[in-house]
C-alpha cells in the first residue's frame, strides 16, 4: 500500500481514483498530477515504481494544499466568516445554510434532529 500525504493509497484502484482518498484532490487534480508525473492514469499505484510514486509525492507537496493544512485553513475561513459577524459567518453560528437553500422544509442536515414544538393546551373550564 502506497502512502501519499500520510494517507494509505489503495492499490487495487486505478491512479486517477486513488488519489482521490487523499483529502483536497478530486479527479481532476489526480488527472493533472498524474500526467505532470507522467504516469498513466489507469496504471495502478502497485504497478507505480519507486520514481513514479516519489515524483507524485513531490507534485502533491509542492502545488498542492492537502489534508491538516487543507482542513485547517477551511476552518480559519469560517472563523474568520464568523468574527467579521457576516451573513455567512452568522449563518454558520446558527448552524443553518450558508448558501442561500431554502429552510422551511429542508435543510435537516445542516440544522440538525427535529426539535418538535408542544401545541398550547386549551384551558379548561
Amino acid at each position: 500500500m502506497a502512502r501519499i500525504a500520510g494517507v494509505d493509497i489503495p492499490d487495487n484502484k486505478r491512479g486517477e481514483i486513488a488519489l482521490t482518498y487523499i483529502y483536497g484532490i478530486g479527479r481532476s487534480s489526480s488527472n493533472k498530477i498524474l500526467t505532470k508525473a507522467g504516469v498513466n492514469v489507469s496504471k495502478k499505484p502497485s504497478q507505480w515504481t519507486d520514481a513514479e510514486s516519489k515524483a507524485i509525492r513531490e507534485i502533491i507537496a509542492s502545488n498542492f494544499k492537502v489534508e491538516g493544512e487543507l482542513r485547517s485553513e477551511i476552518q480559519l475561513n469560517i472563523k474568520r466568516l464568523m468574527d467579521i459577524a457576516c451573513y455567512r459567518g452568522l449563518r454558520h453560528r446558527k448552524g443553518l445554510p450558508v448558501r442561500g437553500q431554502s429552510t422551511k422544509n429542508n435543510a435537516r442536515t445542516r440544522k440538525g434532529k427535529r426539535k418538535t414544538v408542544a401545541n398550547k393546551k386549551k384551558a379548561t373550564k
